[in-house]
């Protein structure tokens, strides 16, 4: 049945095909980590880069606040005080609310860059 070397020559050509097709399967799954990789470096540096930016501005408001306060009530000291209990009482919220603010926006975007192979296309 596989005597005649036209079988042979068959089975040598599927086989020459079928390690190309795997070598190129595993180039493809390489370049699709390395450019979801991609995507997750970029989301965290911008993440970054954004909640770093917002601290500062976030510093500076709550100076601002601060002084604007003192103006009304002649006190700097209490003034700072009312500020610092606003920022623990909002820490405190987001705290509260870490699921739906934090976790579970970031829990989708990760879904979304490892998992929607079809969006993506």
């Amino acid at each position: 049945m596989f005597s005649d070397d036209s079988s042979i020559e068959n089975f040598k050509q599927l086989f020459i095909e079928l390690k190309r097709f795997l070598e190129l399967q595993t180039d493809y799954l390489k370049l699709d980590a390395i450019e979801k990789l991609s995507k997750l470096f970029y989301i965290v540096v911008l993440a970054f880069l954004l909640s770093s930016l917002g601290m500062i501005a976030l510093f500076y408001l709550m100076f601002t606040c601060a002084y604007l306060l003192n103006d009304w009530l002649n006190n700097l000291a209490g003034s700072f005080a009312i500020v610092s209990g606003l920022v623990v009482f909002i820490a405190f919220i987001i705290f509260i609310f870490r699921k739906p603010l934090i976790i579970e926006p970031m829990v989708r975007t990760l879904a979304n860059i490892f998992l929607n192979n079809e969006k993506n296309k």
